[in-house]
């Protein structure tokens, strides 16, 4: 090796070191002030989308939001089917269109703008996801990097699948359940569309938050917070709460619970199987 080449190694060297040592030496307020750079880049990227979704409002509204409530609706049609094989109209849902109002001058309006938002945001989420990413990526170790390096790709899989599950199974159960349910013959429903949007938005986001279960439980086995064993001695434990939450989110009826839970019950079991891994891992670099 020259010695030309020996000093270029050299100067690469203390530069990296340098850059290390300027970053790691961040004050606490330079730290906001990268924090808040990457909000305002999420936030344009959700405005942008909100925008898109602004324009194609007969898409969002008519294909997507009031969907469910129709029998055509993929779900409702399944049931259909499945209520014909088995010879019984209890588990049809959604046969007779849900009619909605709007009783305020400016409702439809405000319901075309939030519902863009929101919309923005989920088609947003890889992105402000990517840019959490960048912002702890700093922080962590170049091993925790390597082991860490597709969690945007799959928190945004799981996040995805978390809102595609809640629009196709939780939310028309729910329709169905709440919007013809009748204390009295004396009461006519008539569902505001802020309400029914809403109960649409929070389940599906609800969902999608459920679903990053795996991904929390990864995090939080890396910093030694949860362990398999603790996971797997209070399983019981965690199936009611599932349980619970299950009731939380459907309808009040047992056939919707358990088709929720389901699901959640097996995320609880791939949570378990990842905090196996790291703690696989940690045993590993220890020895």
């Amino acid at each position: 090796m020259s010695e030309s080449t020996a000093r270029e190694e050299n100067t690469t060297k203390k530069k990296g070191t340098k850059a290390k040592s300027k970053a790691g030496e961040m004050s606490f307020l330079e730290h906001l002030e990268e924090l808040r750079w990457h909000i305002i880049r999420s936030f344009l990227v959700i405005i942008v989308m909100a925008v898109v979704a602004f324009v194609a409002k007969n898409f969002i509204f008519d294909e997507i939001i009031f969907k469910p409530k129709l029998p055509e609706f993929w779900t409702n049609r399944m049931f259909a089917k499945m209520g014909d094989w088995l010879g019984t109209e209890s588990i049809k849902i959604n046969q007779s269109d849900l009619k909605l109002i709007s009783i305020q001058m400016a409702g439809q309006f405000s319901v075309h703008m939030w519902t863009a938002l929101i919309a923005g945001f989920i088609l947003a989420s890889p992105f402000v996801f990517f840019e959490f990413w960048r912002f702890i990526r700093p922080a962590l170790y170049e091993n925790e990097k390597r082991h860490a390096s597709g969690a945007v790709f799959y928190t945004s899989v799981l996040f995805i699948l978390g809102v595609l599950f809640g629009y196709y199974l939780i939310v028309p159960l729910s329709i169905h359940f709440l919007g013809s349910y009748n204390i009295s013959n004396e009461v006519t429903n008539q569902i505001n569309i802020n309400s029914y949007i809403s109960t649409v938005v929070s389940v599906c986001l609800a969902s999608g938050v459920v679903f990053l279960l795996p991904i929390f439980s990864y995090f939080l086995s890396k910093v030694g917070i949860i362990t398999p064993s603790f996971m797997k001695k209070y399983r019981r434990h965690a199936y009611v709460l599932l349980l619970l939450l299950s009731a939380i989110i459907t309808p009040p009826d047992i056939f919707s619970q358990i088709m929720v839970c389901i699901p959640l019950v097996m995320l609880y079991e791939l949570s378990i199987f990842i905090s196996g891994r790291v703690e696989k891992k940690r045993e590993k670099s220890k020895a």
